[in-house]
């Protein structure tokens, strides 16, 4: 019996959460085409041939000075160093350059290099990609693909991660697919529907607290506040008549709903917190960063 923790890490956008959520075969992670997306860890549980894998998703690695981006890299990093094992996710289509960065950090846990996104191109172009990385070989314990959106080659890769866990008993229950507190799974979604119901400008400088859930037979409610900068921001999070917030409402109750498989009433409430994504005590407490 094996079991331990492993860190899925890439740069933004590689479809870290994407993963997460096909190896689990649930949809517990924030996914979004806007860029650092992940805010804060979210763990998922995969048994795979008796053996338990407890996957972070991490934030990506990327390089920025402001306050909330670089608390989230010293996330991502922090994990690489936090696990028994890493899988480094990286795009068919881009260069070695961000694995070479990864690879600066210095990581001292074996990782496992996967190449994403393989359905996109011919077997040629995933050869070649192959070949580049093999510079590398000394340094990965395996280099495998993968493809997110066929789901090919998840029993290899849940196979080569068991090769290299510990030798441990289970950290939980088996039945569990995560250990991330709901509320934080909830922030998480109402969150991704915002990113996706609003434009590029504010999602970044807007955050959400769940305040409260009541669990009853056959609702679940959920009471949140949407944290952003600028009253501007507020005008459009609400939107004329109320219209952007009542969108957000439904895609988020949507995504909670497909997880609990119970109906979901959401009360989200806008308020202003100006420079909160500069005031870094702020922004570690809100995201529990230490």
């Amino acid at each position: 019996m094996r079991s331990g923790f492993v860190s899925i890490v890439g740069r933004t956008n590689a479809g870290k959460s994407s993963l997460l959520n096909t190896l689990l075969n649930e949809k517990i992670a924030i996914v979004s085409h806007k860029q650092n997306a992940t805010r804060r860890k979210i763990n998922g549980i995969v048994m795979h041939d008796g053996n338990q894998i407890i996957f972070i998703d991490t934030p990506g690695l990327h390089k920025s000075e402001k306050v909330l981006n670089k608390l989230m890299i010293n996330e991502a990093i922090k994990s690489i160093g936090d696990c028994d094992a890493i899988i480094f996710l990286a795009s068919i289509h881009d260069d070695t350059s961000d694995y070479e960065t990864f690879l600066s950090l210095n990581p001292q846990k074996p990782h496992i290099l996967v190449l994403t996104k393989v359905d996109e191109v011919k077997n040629e172009a995933v050869l070649a990609k192959f070949l580049q990385y093999q510079k590398f070989q000394d340094r990965f314990v395996a280099l495998m693909p993968f493809s997110i959106k066929q789901k090919t080659y998840q029993k290899p890769l849940l196979e080569q991660i068991c090769k290299i866990l510990p030798e441990h008993e289970y950290f939980f229950d088996p039945e569990f697919i995560t250990n991330t507190n709901e509320k934080e799974i909830f922030r998480e979604f109402i969150l991704e529907a915002i990113y996706e119901n609003l434009s590029d400008e504010i999602p970044y400088s807007t955050d959400v607290l769940v305040d409260k859930v009541v669990e009853k037979t056959d609702i679940t409610e959920i009471y949140a506040t949407i944290i952003t900068e600028r009253e501007i921001h507020k005008s459009m999070i609400i939107g004329k008549g109320g219209e952007t917030i009542k969108r957000i409402g439904i895609h988020a109750r949507k995504l909670i709903a497909n997880l609990s498989g119970k109906k979901v009433f959401t009360k989200l409430v806008v308020i202003v917190k100006k420079g909160w994504s500069k005031d870094e005590n702020m922004v570690k407490k809100m995201n529990n960063y230490q």
